[in-house]
């Protein structure tokens, strides 16, 4: 289990997030929704340092890693932070001069200190495992947007974290190849990867989701299981937010 706690964040004086509570479990999906703005994606950057919360604490139940940000932490602490998570971002962030089969291997082999054959092996799986075996020699150019970031997907893996981030993974696709990056997404949940995903791919939600969270001005609005959420909410903005992402 992952304990987040009261995670605030600033940028000048505008107040991106308020103080954000959230408990993630092993094994379970998280689904993020909220309007543009809302703060969703500068929290997710902020659970794994990519952004540095002003205020905040996030603590794993093993015992292996706790960050007190008000306390400042050193640079060894965040990179431990960030050792724990992979992230899927919204425009893929591949290295273009860098094969399929070279952007999966160079985060365990630097960051990790693997070796480059074993690192070759367990990249090699990982395009496997995503339905891209063939695709392990080409450039992101020559691969379309949904093979990228399925690429993506399986560079977050290839660091073995303990948590994956998806930051909208879907957004920048054409609509035709969003469900092959949600049936992957939909595998890793299957495999009982811990997962929290910023999406407003509704449908993905209500059918993988174990805890759907609203967040809106920097607060969460209202948080439960999806048919608390989906189906049973009297909520006023978690109605009007669903009514009009779902029109």
């Amino acid at each position: 289990m992952i304990q987040i706690t009261n995670i605030q964040k600033a940028f000048g004086s505008n107040q991106v997030l308020k103080g954000i509570d959230l408990t993630i479990h092993k094994g379970k999906v998280i689904v993020i929704l909220g309007p543009s703005g809302s703060g969703k994606t500068t929290f997710l950057r902020c659970i794994n340092a990519l952004e540095i919360p002003d205020q905040g604490v996030i603590a794993f139940d093993d015992g292996s890693l706790t960050v007190d940000f008000a306390n400042k932490p050193n640079k060894k602490t965040l990179l431990a932070l960030q050792r724990k998570s992979g992230m899927v971002f919204q425009s893929y962030n591949l290295f273009p001069h860098k094969t399929a089969l070279e952007n999966l291997t160079l985060g365990p082999v630097i960051v990790q200190g693997k070796s480059k054959a074993e690192s070759r092996t367990q990249a090699l799986a990982l395009l496997a495992k995503v339905g891209l075996s063939d695709k392990a020699d080409l450039y992101p150019f020559q691969l379309s947007g949904g093979q990228q970031q399925r690429i993506g997907i399986a560079r977050a893996l290839a660091i073995e974290p303990s948590l994956l981030l998806f930051d909208e993974p879907t957004s920048a696709l054409d609509p035709e190849l969003v469900q092959d990056v949600l049936e992957t997404m939909k595998q890793l949940a299957s495999e009982g990867w811990t997962m929290v995903v910023v999406t407003h791919e509704i449908k993905f939600a209500r059918d993988v989701a174990d805890h759907v969270v609203l967040i809106e001005d920097g607060k969460v609005v209202e948080e439960g299981s999806a048919e608390q959420m989906f189906e049973l909410s009297m909520h006023p903005r978690t109605q009007a937010f669903l009514q009009r992402i779902e029109s």
